[in-house]
Parts: C-alpha cells; structure tokens; sequence
C-alpha cells in the first residue's frame, strides 16, 4: 500500500514537472523528494492511526474431533457419500460392531435377574422369621397371661403348686422361643443383604451395571453433534477404531453462524482509536474486485504471545514475540452468492471517526489492492 502511494506521487511530480515545465535540477528534485518524504510520512502515519489496516483477516471456524466412546471395528459409514453436505445434529455418522457390547448387556440381564430371584427369595427368609418372630411373641403373650393367672390363683390356695410350675414351664419355654425366633431373623436380615433407598444392594448395582452396558452399546452408533458437515472423510468400513483423544475418527466442521466468526489481526498501535460498531471493509482474496462493508463487533484484549502456563521453567523474556491484537469484524454485506471456503484470508480496514477525509483514501486504496487479487501466481 505505500508502494502505491509513493508511486502514485512520483507520478503526480512527474505530470506537474512536464505540465507547468519546471526545470530539472538538483533544488528541485531534492525540494520534491523532501516534500514527499514528509508529506508521505505524515500521511501514512495519520492514516494507520485513525484507518488501520491489515493484511491478516481470515473466516475462523470451530470444529469438533468426532471421538468413539467405545472401541471397536467400524461396519458402516452413513456419511461416505455425504461429505462436505448438510448433516443436522443426531444424523447418524458412522456405526461400529455392535456384537460384544450386546453380549455384555446380555449377561448384565441375565445376572440382574438371577440377583433379582435370589433377593425375592431372602426377602421371603425375613418375612418369614418376621412372621415367626411375631407368633412367638404372641404365645410369650399367652403364656405370661396363663403365668399371671395361676400366680394369682395359687395365692388364693385355689391351684396346686404343680399347675403353677406347668405354667412357669411353659413361660419359660415361650421365652426361648422368642429367643431364638428373634435370632433367626436377624441371621435372615443379615443374609438379605443392605438397602439402598429401600432397595437391594445389589440390585441397585447390578441395575447400574446394565445401564453402563446399555449406554457403550448405544454409543457404537456414532451421531453428529450438531448441525454441520464432515470434510475429508478417510474413514472406512473395516478400520478399528478406539476412544483415543489424539485419534479422533472425522473431524466434523459446525455450520451455525456462532461457530464462525471474521477476525483481523492489526498492529497494537493501530487500535487505540478503534471502537466498537466503527465501519470496516473487507476483502476476500477468493473474491477480486468485490469489498464487503463490515462493522466492529469486539476489540479482543488479550494477545496470544503474552499468556503464561504452567511448564516448570521460566519465561524467556529474550525471545518474546510482539504479537498482533485481534478485531472481530460482523459482515454487512451478505457472500452467500460467493465461493468463500471456510478459513478464507483476506484483507480488512477500520475507519474511525477520526480524520474522516482520509478514509477516503483509505478506501481507494483497499480497492487497488482487491483488483490486485486478479492476478496470483498460478495464473502466469
């Protein structure tokens, strides 16, 4: 772009030189280069300052790893015909050998079952000493009643002593009873196993055994995440696949307007004038000759080269980058109508407030540049 200009006023002396014939001289010529070292200078300076521009714009994207949850061999792939086409979210995207997972939700059936016979039957056990518990402590009941009468009855000389002992006998005996049924029920509830809300031990473990099962078979039936497209698929009917987070199976490109966005990268000291909704401009090197009006939508404060992690060795602060601030920009101009891939570079100005006349200029020479786009090196 400063070529441009600086050609440009070359051109400009050149024409007032021949047109009003000033003569060529040393005075003069150093007079012109002088004024257009100055004249220039402020001008460059006074335009990025209040117009900044940049060569670094690009259509980012987000993109999402499709990961198995399962591993196994793949047996279909729905989408090997269907790439770079609209898929919506729960599509199916590729199927894996569902045989050993539902053997293992087979088994997981089968055991809940058993467990669930096995504790029906130790839950009659308790019941059933339960039960037995409380006709015990019914007939300890009786007996200490019979015991009571005869001890009164003895009082009053009307019962011999040996009915008396009958009935302690029997009062005795009913004791025992309880006794021991009160023994075998807690040796039943002991066997019967703990609860868990009301419910088996294991019971619930198995139930829960059988969902995780049930969940890894559900999951070898791969569906899209969301609304999207898979680009460049190499997977295949055939090709094993396991839950690795650095062997992802496609790459699935989300397609909805808030996983994209335009950003340009400036310069740090090109920025302080910008603000939020200032217009900008854009160019698409996918598209010559054509700009799209745009406006500031955020100024993103941070830069890239100064976040810290955690490694374990100091910064190096001899080798630190500058690092460009990044500008979202929102599009105006619909490009629908247009072959723009995602990821698609391009060039982007701001116009401010400030200096409104320069933009002008500003303006001029972006659409140079876009004509510039006509000609690329494979076209020679």
């Amino acid at each position: 772009m400063e070529l441009l200009l600086t050609l440009t006023y070359v051109a400009l002396c050149v024409a007032i030189f021949k047109l009003f014939r000033i003569p060529v001289n040393q005075w003069t010529l150093a007079t012109a280069a002088l004024g257009g070292v100055f004249g220039l200078a402020l001008l460059f300076i006074t335009m990025a300052y209040n117009h900044p521009f940049s060569t670094n714009a690009r259509i980012y994207f987000t993109v999402t790893p499709i990961l198995p949850s399962v591993r196994g061999r793949v047996i279909e792939v729905p989408v090997e015909y269907r790439t770079n086409q609209h898929l919506d979210a729960g599509e199916v995207l590729f199927k894996i050998d569902p045989k050993p997972y539902e053997y293992i939700v087979g088994q997981k059936r089968a055991g809940l079952a058993d467990a669930e016979a096995n504790v029906a039957q130790l839950k009659a056990s308790v019941d059933q000493a339960s039960a037995t518990v409380e006709k015990a402590k019914a007939q300890l009941q009786l007996a200490q009643d019979s015991y009571d009468r005869q001890s009164t009855l003895f009082q009053k000389n009307v019962v011999a002593q040996a009915t008396l002992d009958t009935a302690t006998r029997n009062l005795d005996a009913s004791k025992q009873t309880v006794a021991e049924a009160v023994a075998a029920e807690d040796r039943a509830r002991q066997a019967y196993g703990a609860t868990v809300d009301g419910e088996h031990s294991a019971i619930v473990r198995l139930r829960n055994e059988l969902a995780d099962a049930q969940y890894d078979l559900d999951q070898t039936v791969v569906r899209a995440p969301t609304s999207g497209f898979v680009t460049e698929l190499a997977l295949r009917p055939g090709v094993y696949v396991v839950p690795a987070p650095f062997r992802p199976a496609m790459i699935f490109v989300n397609d909805t307007q808030s996983d994209r966005a335009l950003v340009a990268a400036f310069q740090q000291n090109a920025l302080q004038r910008v603000r939020v909704g200032d217009n900008a401009e854009v160019l698409f090197k996918a598209i010559p000759g054509r700009l799209f009006k745009a406006k500031v939508n955020l100024v993103i404060d941070a830069i890239a080269a100064g976040q810290l992690q955690t490694t374990g060795a100091l910064r190096n602060v001899e080798a630190l980058p500058e690092g460009r601030a990044l500008v979202k920009l929102d599009l105006v101009d619909d490009i629908s109508g247009y072959q723009v891939p995602l990821g698609s570079g391009g060039e982007a100005a701001i116009y401010t407030e400030h200096f409104h006349e320069l933009s002008l200029l500003r303006k001029i020479l972006l659409r140079m540049r876009s004509w510039q786009n006509y000609v690329f090196p494979e076209s020679l």
